[in-house]
């Protein structure tokens, strides 16, 4: 017998949206999400495009069509481990890691306040630490806090436990594993920031003041580690000089092959966030090719008209730092030919997309390209959506949610 329910794997943008477009005709839908929230990368960024609002704005509307309608049911902190069978009858198998908090809980904040120990902040791409005890962020969905127990001191548990009035932390959780019945399949697993790490000739990583174009996404976030101040991670002080490079780690040959799409749009938004923190700010942005696509390029020419920015056509070549920490660019501008050395406050690296699942094994069988995006599937009842198939702005990953829903949908109806 056919089934005609939906597995929707990852909780971010594309997968919210797969699961909404599916559920709201009628299909019974299970979103799967690794991390303990649901809203993805999104849920990162201080403005999205294409209106540049914050994403608490964008993400409350679904988080309130996912509360509204019993046929979604998701999983945090969660993951795929096999799938077996094909359309329209396949077998799921779901592994669950434990959150140590239970329904009881009403983000009081009392768990955070008794845990002692602190470990880097994977929200916060390492900026600053958490407690043991924490949540991502405000407008986290669920609204509930995670204990991250393997990083407990002994006795920390309990301590926890104890510090909690609503009886809302449970030591006892432990992994589960159960199984899913589904009849289609969408695969919305997202993308990760290239490792800063790789591109050492940029200091990525090793220098105090560099920082990729997420950790300045987090900087500029009002929820963020420093309150949405954009300031040296050295010494906190506001920088005078900053500069972007452009493709970090992406169009190369060593690291990635493909420009990412988003990055020239990201660094000329993050641009417009200096303007209004930092007023009298100098900016350069190095760049290879500016790419702003279609009507974006209306934005580009906007931001352009800043008297105190000034775009390079030019190649990075290296960044070491002075004993202020402040950064030195080496680069070679690509229209007049001379090299020369730059000294800034502060450096951004726009780092590339890499889909989540590169260089690691898929539960399922799918055909991917030399760099883990997924280019087919849809004969097996698997419909890729968002930036696990190429690199998107968040708009068209919606679309492509969309339309990996109908498909989804299309393989279940009728069978």
């Amino acid at each position: 017998m056919s089934n005609n329910s939906i597995l929707v794997v990852g909780g971010g943008f594309a997968g919210i949206t797969a699961a909404l477009e599916a559920a709201e005709i009628g299909h019974e839908v299970y979103i799967v999400e690794t991390n303990p929230y649901l809203g993805g990368r999104v849920a990162q960024l201080n403005q999205y495009f294409p209106k540049l609002c914050p994403p608490s704005c964008g993400l409350e509307i679904q988080f309130q069509r996912i509360k509204n309608n019993p046929k979604v049911k998701f999983f945090t902190m969660s993951e795929v481990v096999s799938v077996a069978g094909g359309p329209g009858a396949f077998d799921v198998k779901i592994k669950q890691r434990p959150r140590f908090v239970n329904a009881n809980c009403t983000m009081c904040g009392e768990c955070e306040k008794a845990a002692s120990t602190s470990v880097k902040s994977e929200f916060e791409f390492g900026l600053v630490d958490r407690k043991v005890a924490y949540s991502t962020h405000l407008f986290a969905f669920p609204q509930r806090y995670v204990v991250d127990a393997a990083a407990c001191a002994p006795g920390e548990l309990d301590t926890i436990r104890d510090a909690c009035p609503y009886n809302a932390v449970d030591t006892a959780d432990t992994e589960k594993t159960f199984d899913l019945s589904v009849g289609s399949i969408v695969w919305a697993t997202g993308w990760k920031p290239y490792d800063m790490a790789k591109l050492d000739n940029l200091g990525g990583g090793k220098l105090a003041n560099v920082v990729s174009n997420m950790q300045f996404e987090r900087l500029a976030a009002p929820n963020g580690p420093t309150g949405g101040k954009i300031e040296r991670p050295s010494d906190g002080k506001a920088p005078k000089r900053i500069a972007f490079v452009q493709c970090a780690g992406s169009r190369d040959e060593n690291h990635l092959n493909y420009c990412s799409y988003i990055c020239c749009m990201a660094s000329l938004k993050h641009v417009t966030y200096i303007r209004e923190r930092l007023p009298e700010a100098q900016v350069v942005v190095y760049y290879i090719d500016l790419r702003t696509p279609g009507r974006y390029d209306n934005f580009m020419q906007k931001v352009a008209a800043d008297d105190k920015l000034t775009l390079v056509k030019g190649k990075v070549a290296k960044i070491v730092e002075c004993e202020c920490k402040s950064p030195i660019v080496t680069v070679e501008d690509a229209v007049t030919g001379i090299k020369g050395e730059e000294r800034f406050d502060l450096v951004v690296l726009a780092t590339g997309m890499q889909p989540s699942c590169a260089g690691s094994k898929l539960p399922v069988e799918l055909p991917v390209d030399e760099d883990g995006f997924i280019i087919g599937g849809a004969e097996k009842g698997v419909f890729a959506a968002g930036c696990a198939k190429l690199p998107l702005d968040v708009m068209k990953t919606a679309q492509t949610g969309t339309g990996a829903a109908l498909k989804a949908i299309q393989n279940v109806v009728g069978r």
